[in-house]
C-alpha cells in the first residue's frame, strides 16, 4: 500500500448492515463430523460463518496478508507497538511450520502484551478520568498483573465491580467505583455502558425515547445495587473507602407518563434479586461517625454475580463484542455501547457463538485473542478492488483499517526513531553488570527489562499521549492539526531526529547505498519494504535535493512518520 494511501478504507465505517447468519447450523455440522466437537476451533468457526454471511459476495474477498502485514497488524494489535527491524526479519525469514501461531503464542505470553492490555482497558474503564480517591497508576498496575496472570475477565469484572477500597490487596481496583464516588449518574451509566454494552442514560428519567428496549426500570435496576453504599472518611487514617447500609430502597417516575415505580435490583429485564429476610442484628458493624457500615447482607455486593451470571447474557457479549472491536477494528455491533433491538449484531449467531464460547473457556481473554487473530477473516489485507461489492470490510471481505491509540502511536514513534531498543540495550547492560547470573532471556528478565524500560521511557510517551489524547479522551487516535504540528515541531521528536543521539538517523546516515538507506526506513517505519515505485521517488528525493545527506535524510524520515500509512493499522 502507498505511503498515504492508508484511510482509503474508512468512508462508509458507520454504516448499518445486518445479516442473518447460519452459524448454528454450521456449528451443528461441524461437531457432527468426525471430529469431536471439542476439536473444532473458534478460528474455524468464525470463518465459515463469515463466509456463509457474505452471500452473493462469497469467493470475492481479499487476499491473506503477506508476513510482513501480518507481522505489523498482530504486533500493533498484541503489544501494542510496530516491531522491530530484527523481529520482522526474523519471522519474514522463518520456515518454521504453523510461524504464525507460534508468534501469536509468544506475543501473547510477553510482558508487552500485558502492558498494551493494561493501557486498553484502563481507558475502557475509566475514559482517562483523573485521580479522586485511587492513582491511576495502581489500577493500572493492578490491570497489567491482572492480564500477565491471564486472570479470567468474569474474575477481574467481580473484583472491580465489589472492591470497596476497605482491602489493600484490591484497593487499586476500587477505582472504577471510588472515582466516580458512586454517584449515581455517573456510575449506572459507566457500568452499563462497560459491562453491558448499554448506554442507559437516557433511561434514568423515563423509558429512552428512541430504544424501545432501554427502560426506567433498566436504569434503576443496576441504581439499585448502590443505592445503599456511601463513601467513608476513616477519621484517623484520612482514607476513603464504601460504606454500606441496611435501607434506601429505588422509586422512581416517570417524566412523560407520572407514574410511578419501585425496583430492587437487577440486570436489565432479568429477575430482581429479592433482600433476604433481614436479621435482628443486621450488622457486621454498624455505620457510624468512626466505622465504616458493614451489614451482614450488602446488595452492592450482589451486583458482581448478577452481572457475571450465564443468565446474564448482556455480559459475555458486551465483552466479546469489545474485544472483537479491538481486533477487527468494528463491532458486530456499533457504537460498542449500543446494543439493541434495533441495533441488531451485523453476525448475531456468531456473536452468540463467540460469546457462550468465551465464557465456556473460563472467559480466557488470551484464548479468544489467539483464535480471532488465527482467523482467515482477521489476516486478510485491508485494500479491496472489487468495486461491484460495496461495504467490503462491513462483509469481512478485507481487513478494518484501525486507527492507532494514543499509547499505540505513541510506543510505535519511539520504536520507529530507534529509542525503545537503545533503551533496551542500556537496560539490559545495567541489568547484567549489576547482577553476573542475570538472564535477559527468562520470563523474570524479560518481564523486569519491560519494566525498566518502561520506567525510563514514560515521560516521553505521557507527552505524546496528552496531544494525541487530547481532543477525544477516550476515542481512538483521530488526527487533528495539532497532531501534526507536534510531529514537525515537537522538541522531543526534533531530538531524536537530530544526529548524535545514536538512533535510527545515525543508523541510516552510516550507509552508504541509497536504496539500502531507503529500504531500512520503511522497514524501520512502516515494517514494510518501500514498492518499486515509492523507492524511486525516495531515492530521487535523496540524491536531487539541495539539502544536505543529513537533513535530506530527517525529511525523508518526517514524511514516513508523518503519513496516514504510519497512524493505521492495515
Amino acid at each position: 500500500m502507498g505511503i498515504d494511501n492508508a484511510s482509503n478504507q474508512l468512508s462508509g465505517y458507520n454504516k448499518p448492515m445486518r445479516f442473518m447468519t447460519k452459524t448454528a447450523v454450521i456449528w451443528t455440522l461441524l461437531t457432527s463430523c468426525t471430529l469431536h466437537a471439542q476439536q473444532v476451533q473458534l478460528r474455524d468457526i468464525i470463518d465459515t460463518s463469515i463466509t456463509e454471511a457474505q452471500g452473493a459476495a462469497k469467493g470475492k474477498s481479499a487476499a491473506l496478508a503477506d508476513d510482513y502485514v501480518f507481522a505489523r497488524r498482530v504486533f500493533l494489535d498484541l503489544t501494542g507497538r510496530i516491531p522491530t527491524a530484527a523481529d520482522l526479519a526474523r519471522f519474514v525469514t522463518s520456515e518454521q511450520t504453523g510461524k504464525r501461531e507460534i508468534l501469536v503464542d509468544r506475543l501473547l505470553n510477553s510482558p508487552e502484551y500485558a502492558r498494551h492490555m493494561q493501557y486498553t482497558f484502563d481507558v475502557m474503564f475509566m475514559e482517562r478520568l483523573p485521580k479522586k480517591h485511587i492513582a491511576p497508576a495502581d489500577f493500572q498496575t493492578y490491570l497489567r498483573q491482572a492480564f500477565a496472570a491471564n486472570k479470567p475477565y468474569d474474575q477481574l469484572a467481580s473484583e472491580i465491580l465489589s472492591a470497596d477500597g476497605a482491602v489493600a490487596e484490591l484497593r487499586a481496583a476500587s477505582r472504577f467505583l471510588l472515582d466516580r464516588e458512586i454517584k449515581r449518574e455517573e456510575t449506572v451509566r459507566a457500568i452499563g455502558r462497560v459491562f453491558l454494552g448499554r448506554d442507559l442514560q437516557c433511561a434514568q428519567c423515563h423509558n429512552h425515547p428512541n430504544v424501545d428496549d432501554y427502560l426506567q426500570q433498566h436504569y434503576y435496576g443496576v441504581a439499585a445495587f448502590l443505592q445503599r453504599s456511601y463513601l467513608f472518611t476513616d477519621p484517623s487514617t484520612k482514607v476513603v473507602s464504601i460504606g454500606d447500609k441496611t435501607e434506601g430502597d429505588v422509586k422512581f417516575t416517570s417524566v412523560f407518563t407520572g407514574e410511578e415505580d419501585v425496583t430492587q435490583p437487577r440486570i436489565l429485564s432479568l429477575p430482581e434479586i429479592q433482600d433476604p429476610e433481614q436479621d435482628a442484628e443486621p450488622y457486621e458493624v454498624e455505620p457510624d461517625s468512626k466505622n465504616r457500615g458493614i451489614p451482614k447482607y450488602a446488595r452492592r455486593l450482589q451486583l458482581a454475580p448478577a452481572m457475571t451470571s450465564a443468565d446474564n447474557v448482556a455480559f459475555r457479549q458486551n465483552i466479546t463484542n469489545r474485544i472483537w472491536a479491538m481486533l477487527m477494528g468494528q463491532g458486530f455491533v456499533e457504537p460498542l455501547d449500543m446494543f439493541h433491538e434495533g441495533n441488531a449484531a451485523t453476525h448475531p449467531d456468531l456473536l452468540r457463538e463467540i460469546a457462550d464460547d468465551l465464557m465456556n473457556h473460563g472467559y480466557d481473554v488470551k484464548y479468544l485473542v489467539k483464535e480471532i487473530v488465527l482467523s482467515e477473516t482477521y489476516q486478510r489485507v485491508s485494500e479491496f478492488t472489487d468495486s461491484d461489492t460495496a461495504d467490503g470490510n462491513r462483509l469481512y471481505l478485507n481487513a478494518s483499517i484501525k486507527p492507532l491509540s494514543p499509547e499505540q502511536f505513541a510506543w510505535s514513534l519511539l520504536q520507529a526513531v530507534g529509542l525503545i531498543e537503545k533503551t533496551r540495550a542500556s537496560v539490559v547492560a545495567a541489568a547484567v553488570k549489576e547482577n553476573a547470573g542475570f538472564d535477559t532471556g527468562s520470563e523474570e528478565g524479560l518481564v523486569l527489562i519491560e519494566e525498566k524500560i518502561h520506567a525510563a521511557l514514560q515521560p516521553q510517551v505521557d507527552i505524546i499521549v496528552k496531544v494525541f489524547a487530547a481532543s477525544n479522551p477516550a476515542s481512538r487516535f483521530d488526527a487533528s492539526a495539532n497532531h501534526a504540528l507536534y510531529l514537525l515541531n515537537g522538541p522531543e521528536v526534533a531530538t531524536w531526529l537530530t544526529v548524535g543521539q545514536d538512533l535510527l538517523l545515525d543508523r541510516l546516515l552510516a550507509t552508504t547505498e541509497d536504496q539500502q538507506l531507503v529500504e531500512d526506513a520503511f522497514l524501520a517505519i512502516y515494517s514494510r519494504r518501500p514498492e518499486q515505485a515509492e523507492a524511486k521517488l525516495a531515492m530521487e528525493f535523496i540524491q536531487t535535493d539541495g539539502s544536505s545527506r543529513e537533513e535530506t535524510v530527517r525529511e525523508l524520515l518526517r514524511t514516513l512518520l508523518c503519513s496516514a500509512e504510519f497512524r493505521f493499522n492495515k
